[in-house]
């Protein structure tokens, strides 16, 4: 049982410590939640920031509803980290919901996203409790930044990308990112037109131009995205394309080719082999946990572009360090969910929840995003 109010399940994990530093800054006390102690203790003593002034505990659960329900009970926030979702996360929702917390996730799994919404939203509405995913950088920044274009009236058409700069190769993404990037390759990946989610082709890709990079973005879809999902029920918007990509980085070429290969060799194969050549992928490609992340090399853009029938505006985040930036969007969802202060329960995105403006003020105080709104 959990003894503080909230808690980070996956703790030993790159982004759940993240996450451990800015609760820290906050003077919340947390409980780390994670299959084994002493990796979780190990790791946090290499990698918390002032850990010294910390206030929290370690639970080890094994990965399973009533072992979670157990831990989690006595909290009032979870803030999930333990993925790929669309294998490890309904397990974690269920039992949030049964241990009577708020749940908070990282990722931008959008089938995942789509089932936690189908089976739980309502459930957790009756139970007067908020279950939010993706609450990160990837995809929260995009967001806030597509709801700044909305406040342009007459928008109700977005186009959004996130485009990140960092090193010269794969060293930056962590573990667990890299898993959730190739297991997408088996998902379907959607967009939102005339109010109904759409399935990208196999092969979609983007060349985004920015004014931030002299080059164009080669990108993706991502597995879709969060925000098609989120706005699916947006009377204010019609339609929602997203896209990411990588300035100076050849994952997403790697993971294009990769998602062609899938395609042509790997989909029809028994799920048990692909689950090999899935972690076979990962242990290449991301074989140990990646440096903190450092300003003048982690830095990135997104923006949203609306349009209505009239109505043309460009609204834009410059950020940086985006897995940082994730432990700060936790932090800030979590603030309001312990004090009792969210505009709705049930299935609902971190700027829906809190307010787009209260995100972007909680970055822009840290100094991790400017937000830039012109009319084109």
């Amino acid at each position: 049982m959990a003894k503080n109010p909230v808690v980070i399940y996956g703790a030993s994990g790159y982004t759940g410590m993240l996450i451990m530093d800015w609760l820290i800054d906050e003077n919340i006390p947390f409980t780390a939640i994670a299959r084994n102690a002493g990796r979780v203790k190990e790791m946090m003593a290499q990698r918390v920031v002032r850990l010294e002034s910390a206030n929290y505990e370690i639970i080890e659960a094994e990965h399973n509803v009533d072992a979670l329900v157990a831990a989690f009970r006595g909290a009032k926030v979870v803030c999930n980290t333990v993925g790929p979702f669309s294998n490890f996360g309904l397990v974690t929702v269920e039992a949030a919901l049964k241990a009577g917390c708020h749940y908070l996730d990282t990722t931008g799994e959008q089938q995942y996203i789509r089932q936690v919404r189908d089976q739980f939203g309502e459930l957790y509405r009756q139970a007067g409790l908020l279950v939010s995913p993706s609450n990160a950088y990837m995809y929260s920044f995009a967001e806030i930044a597509a709801e700044l274009a909305l406040e342009t009236p007459g928008v109700d058409a977005l186009e959004t990308a996130t485009l990140c700069r960092g090193p010269r190769t794969s060293a930056g993404v962590s573990v667990g990112s890299a898993a959730t990037i190739f297991e997408g390759a088996r998902n379907e990946a959607c967009y939102l037109w005339e109010k109904k989610l759409e399935q990208h082709a196999p092969n979609a890709s983007f060349n985004v131009v920015d004014p931030a990079f002299m080059q164009s973005v080669f990108s993706l879809p991502w597995g879709g995205t969060s925000l098609p999902v989120y706005f699916e029920q947006d009377p204010r918007v019609r339609s929602c394309i997203s896209s990411v990509g990588f300035y100076d980085n050849n994952v997403m070429q790697a993971v294009h080719a990769f998602e062609q290969k899938w395609q042509v060799e790997y989909q029809h194969l028994p799920r048990e082999q692909q689950d090999a050549i899935l972690k076979q992928v990962v242990d290449s490609t991301t074989p140990t946990m990646p440096p903190r992340e450092r300003t003048t090399i982690q830095r990135t853009v997104d923006f949203a572009i609306g349009r209505g029938q009239l109505a043309s505006v460009r609204a834009t985040l410059h950020g940086t360090t985006p897995y940082i930036s994730t432990g700060a969007i936790q932090a800030a969802c979590a603030i309001k969910l312990i004090d009792g202060e969210t505009a709705k329960v049930g299935f609902a995105s971190g700027s829906k929840a809190f307010g787009h403006r209260y995100l972007l003020g909680f970055l822009e105080q840290r100094g991790l995003a400017r937000a830039t709104v012109s009319q084109l």
